[in-house]
């Protein structure tokens, strides 16, 4: 009997893993909560590390495709002082794939949906609960009453995932309050701003703040504002005239980037789970992602989401007879993989938002030089 796979998330890592399994002939339900793939703006771009998310999307049979999609000349990115002073410049090689390229995540997540059969994907499918049943494998209890069973239980839910409750316990911090903004057709509206954010990212490095802006396949800008936790209601920052106060002082051509969002203030709390976290294998369920591996978005999260999935797709692809030995062959490479980068992840985000965040990040961009060889 084919075992029943159930994937709750249909984010990047869980259509990476559906997209994979689809391939060799493995046929899951992907169960997503928002209602269709439209109902949500999806975000910003990112840029596909070779290593992690390049790799994942080749194994799912779609390097091509991202290169029609990808933007190589996004990879730019300026790093300025409060002073509108250039401290790091990074241009990418013309038309070159070898870096990492920028995409959209909307233009991804479509690049994946498009990828499987039409019922793939079991929208408006909020899991409630998940309840292990008697014979193995789960029942699975949907917002609204819908049920379902499965074999095998995939946790692709997310920062706030309920599947990872089912595995550990273990707690969310707060590492970073973040305030998002749109400016819409800048090149046409703002043409001063979209000179200034180029076809890449940018960011305007202060004491524990920065102003960054990212520049989208659609002509857009998404800015964004980082600032440490604190204990301070979120709907303080909905406010632009707070915005415009946590950077006085600063060169009013970078807070232009505030005055000309046409999208109300959105902020929310980033969090991370401890560095380190595992769980005891269970038979029947795992996690990818955010699930499983929740750190600092500093560039990595997408990626090695995607990475888990085409890993974990190949494992059970190649072991189709014994599940179980499959998740604990990926569990425990993936655990190895990730706890460096979490750490590293960790670091970064410290670095961004410390009172010396610019000479840290300028050393942290710039190659250091070689010591000489000793002489024969």
């Amino acid at each position: 009997m084919m075992t029943r796979i159930a994937i709750v998330g249909g984010g990047l890592g869980g259509l990476t893993l559906a997209r994979i399994l689809h391939l060799h002939g493995i046929n899951p339900v992907v169960y997503e909560r928002e209602a269709s793939r439209s109902t949500r703006p999806q975000g910003g771009s990112l840029d596909l590390h070779p290593e992690s998310g390049q790799r994942a999307l080749a194994a799912a049979g779609l390097a091509n495709r991202f290169r029609s999609e990808a933007r190589p000349e996004g990879e730019e990115h300026r790093i300025l002082d409060p002073a509108g002073r250039t401290l790091v410049h990074h241009r990418p090689e013309p038309g070159s794939f070898s870096g990492r390229p920028e995409i959209d995540r909307a233009a991804l997540r479509d690049l994946l949906l498009d990828s499987l059969p039409a019922d793939t994907v079991a929208w408006q499918h909020r899991l409630v609960a998940a309840t292990p049943r008697s014979d193995g494998g789960f029942g699975l209890t949907f917002e609204g009453g819908h049920r379902a069973d499965c074999d095998l239980l995939v946790g692709a839910d997310g920062a706030r995932s309920v599947v990872r409750s089912l595995l550990t316990d273990a707690p969310l911090s707060p590492v970073a309050t973040l305030v998002e903004l749109t400016i819409g057709d800048a090149d046409r509206h703002h043409p001063d701003l979209a000179e200034l954010v180029g076809p890449g990212n940018l960011w305007c490095v202060g004491v524990s703040r920065i102003l960054a802006a990212q520049r989208l396949g659609d002509g857009g800008i998404r800015v964004g504002i980082s600032l440490p936790a604190d204990d301070r209601h979120l709907d303080t920052y909905r406010s632009t005239r707070t915005l415009r106060e946590i950077f006085d002082g600063w060169d009013p051509r970078l807070t232009a980037l505030i005055e000309a969002a046409d999208s109300p203030p959105t902020p929310r709390r980033i969090e991370a789970m401890p560095t380190g976290t595992r769980w005891t294998h269970q038979p029947g369920i795992t996690l990818i992602g955010d699930a499983a591996h929740l750190m600092p978005p500093v560039g990595e999260g997408a990626n090695q989401a995607m990475l888990d999935g085409a890993e974990l797709a190949t494992a059970l692809a190649t072991n189709p007879a014994d599940p179980d030995s499959a998740i604990r062959a990926y569990e425990e490479a993936m655990f190895a993989r990730i706890h460096p980068i979490a750490e590293m992840s960790a670091r970064v985000q410290a670095m961004m938002l410390s009172p010396t965040a610019a000479d840290d990040i300028v050393r942290f961009f710039t190659p250091q030089p070689t010591e000489p060889a000793p002489a024969a």
